[in-house]
């Protein structure tokens, strides 16, 4: 028994400690310095965008690279939306972010911030037939597409008169320009220029005047261990000259002198309590709850009609328009809902824009026929299931009192299926209640937007999406006691016992 348990011992004691060397060994970087965790979002050319192979190009990536190179530290790049950067800062899942971030008194409060490393500014663009609008004071009154969280964002909300519709990234606010939904994009000079000069943008200009001057700096968590550790690498690439070399490969230019300190250190500010918080976003967000019920209540009758048509058309004798059904449905399952609603929003004008017409849709409109349109495909299959849930007998019987084909399916099996498609119908209006969150990406301010333009200000991220979060819990309750009352109401067993 000694032996045994000495044995047992011994082999535990060989697998803790191999397991433990391995662990070590793997954790050890092979170049002997530190691996940041480094954010960006690759859609702002030519600072960070993906290349052709898929793998991280610009002048940020390459501007952070040779830092890395110049303090003794690598870089793990994370592709993160512009408007999570900051938030995940805060909550330290990321070391640091380099993302064309303009240095803000407002920003430097929440993060802390490199020397500045690239000097910009704010430009107007405009469609190249636009004869309008030649300076800022010309956007009064007009529509106006920027990038949410972004400086840009900032200046429109002082233009008087001005609809601002805000967008995941600068590109998507430059398609909604082309395809002629708004009259200006505010956006950073440099980016817009880039687009133009490169040709993936015809048919639009920059206004000269810059709006603003700014300046770009790479950011870290407050008190940072390694902000040092960047500017020490940033201080040697500008010493060295590759910073000259770096920026002569992307502008073509020779680089502007930079100031040698970041800007606005060391910014505090007191912090509102969450509940605070909390009480003074609640309007906004419950004009968003208004704008979410609005959409989901008109897609869903739009998506119901459209369903039970296909449903029953599914059904048909004529091989055709069952073939049809079918390619319809499996389309609008099979695809994601967030692809369809850039299909419609973004590709459709354009695509008539190429065929030489001049076609435009609003957000709306938009996301009503796109939810209008997924929602029928799973309206159709609950449809479909309902009705074949009914026994043959009652067509049958049907028949011999006389009824046509029309007005069996009327009189008699629709009502006894639609009974039988109350609970599944209620939870695709749930999950369409849901799913009106995507149409966040169009700029439509619903719920979930509400929600994202809050945190683009404040950068409170937990208090505001808990909140939203809490709201569509309450809608989606509601919509769940509800939807029980309907079905209880229409069984007529639960109506005997009522009597």
């Amino acid at each position: 028994m000694i032996k045994i348990s000495f044995r047992r011992w011994l082999c535990w004691f060989l697998v803790v400690g191999l397991s433990s060397c391995l662990l070590v060994g793997c954790s050890v970087n092979p170049s002997g310095g530190k691996t940041l965790r480094v954010a960006t979002e690759p859609a702002f050319p030519p600072f960070e965008f993906q290349g052709k192979d898929g793998e991280l190009q610009g002048f940020s990536i390459d501007l952070m690279r040779a830092i890395a190179t110049a303090a003794s530290f690598q870089v793990e790049f994370q592709s993160l939306p512009f408007d999570g950067i900051i938030p995940a800062l805060q909550a330290k899942t990321i070391d640091a972010a380099i993302s064309s971030i303009t240095i803000t008194q407002e920003r430097s409060k929440t993060v802390a911030f490199s020397r500045p490393y690239f000097k910009a500014g704010l430009a107007i663009a405009i469609r190249s037939d636009n004869q309008n609008i030649t300076s800022f004071n010309s956007l009064q009154n007009k529509k106006i597409a920027v990038q949410i969280g972004t400086t840009g964002a900032e200046k429109a909300k002082s233009v008087t008169g001005a609809q601002v519709s805000s967008f995941d990234s600068a590109p998507l606010a430059l398609q909604e320009l082309l395809n002629g939904n708004v009259d200006a994009v505010i956006n950073d000079a440099p980016v817009t220029l880039y687009a133009i000069n490169t040709g993936n943008l015809q048919g639009i200009k920059v206004i000269s005047q810059l709006l603003t001057e700014e300046f770009y700096g790479i950011a870290t968590a407050q008190n940072s261990p390694y902000v040092s550790l960047i500017n020490q690498g940033l201080k040697k690439v500008l010493d060295n000259g590759n910073y000259q070399k770096i920026y002569q490969k992307w502008f073509k230019s020779l680089p502007p002198i930079l100031p040698e300190k970041s800007l606005f250190a060391n910014q505090n500010t007191a912090k509102l309590n969450s509940l605070s918080l909390i009480w003074q976003s609640l309007p906004t967000l419950l004009i968003g709850v208004l704008v979410t019920l609005q959409l989901a209540f008109i897609s869903v009758i739009f998506g119901l009609a459209g369903g039970s048509l296909i449903g029953i058309l599914h059904l048909s004798v004529i091989k055709p328009v069952r073939w049809l059904s079918r390619a319809y449905v499996d389309f609008f399952r099979g695809t994601p809902l967030l692809v369809q609603i850039f299909m419609i929003y973004f590709g459709l004008p354009a695509l008539f824009q190429e065929l030489g017409l001049t076609f435009s849709l609003n957000r709306l409109v938009a996301g009503v026929i796109a939810l209008s349109l997924n929602s029928a495909a799973y309206i159709a299959e609950i449809v479909r299931a309902g009705i074949q849930s009914i026994e043959n007998g009652q067509s049958e019987a049907a028949r011999s009192l006389g009824l046509n084909s029309f007005q069996t399916m009327r009189h008699v099996i629709f009502p006894q299926a639609f009974r039988r498609m109350i609970p599944p119908l209620g939870n695709e209006f749930i999950s369409l209640l849901k799913d009106t969150s995507l149409v966040a990406v169009i700029g439509f301010e619903e719920l979930f937007r509400k929600g994202q333009l809050i945190v683009a200000e404040n950068y409170r991220a937990f208090e505001i999406y808990a909140m939203v979060a809490v709201i569509y819990l309450c809608l989606t309750l509601v919509s769940s006691q509800a939807i029980s009352r309907v079905e209880k109401w229409m069984n007529p067993i639960s109506k005997e016992n009522v009597k």
